[in-house]
């Protein structure tokens, strides 16, 4: 490990890089564009639009742990997402303790799939966002900006031949409460393997979807 970098204040705790690790560990110290660059022998999709149009939520997991380098590059997503003023009003909380996943299942309504190799909690934090709006335009920039961060992460792990599910049925005070903060919850993404890829379903056609605004005489 490169002695210039202090792990304690670079990674978060729970989550610092290990002496000995076969990666390059300049690679992750949370540069975003390093992360998201940085290659790999791993095969993966880069077509953004069949990233969309493939991905699937899933309900069974296997047990099968995800690897580091494709959680560094799912929460690197979640970075890169657009924000109001750039100010990333939100924050993750990545859960790696099998105790606090379980609680979390009995705070989403007992959905078992929550408990899953990866939990990521996303939250607003609205005291970021340093813009001269009210304070109900800023928490509306808040929710925002954590929904968009999910929702990279949750591309990011289709990408990277994962599958998730987007939780979003959950008692907040109880998710404050397990994961130790004040801030709001905005959604849960449980990441793993799936047992089986589920097919692609049937969407509205495009004339259904799109309300076409034109000039008022």
């Amino acid at each position: 490990m490169d002695k210039k970098i202090d792990p304690k204040r670079t990674w978060p705790k729970g989550y610092e890089p290990k002496e000995g690790e076969d990666e390059d560990i300049t690679l992750r110290l949370g540069l975003m564009s390093n992360i998201l660059n940085k290659k790999t022998e791993k095969k993966l999709n880069t077509d953004i639009f069949k990233v969309m149009a493939t991905r699937r939520s899933t309900r069974k997991f296997s047990t099968n742990p995800v690897e580091r380098w494709k959680i560094d590059k799912i929460l690197a997503a979640a970075d890169s997402a657009p924000t109001a003023g750039n100010f990333q009003g939100f924050e993750i909380f990545y859960i790696s303790d099998k105790d606090t996943k379980e609680e979390l299942v009995k705070a989403a309504n007992k959905q078992p799939y929550v408990n899953t190799p990866l939990v990521l909690v996303f939250c607003m934090n609205p005291a970021r966002v340093k813009l001269d709006f009210s304070p109900k335009v800023i928490m509306k920039f808040s929710i925002q900006d954590a929904t968009l961060a999910a929702a990279y992460s949750q591309l990011a792990a289709s990408a990277l031949g994962l599958s998730s599910i987007w939780i979003g049925m959950f008692d907040e005070e109880k998710v404050k409460e397990i994961i130790g903060t004040d801030l709001r919850p905005t959604s849960l993404l449980c990441v793993g393997y799936p047992i089986k890829k589920r097919p692609a379903k049937q969407r509205r056609q495009l004339k259904e979807l799109i309300h076409v605004v034109e000039k008022k005489d």
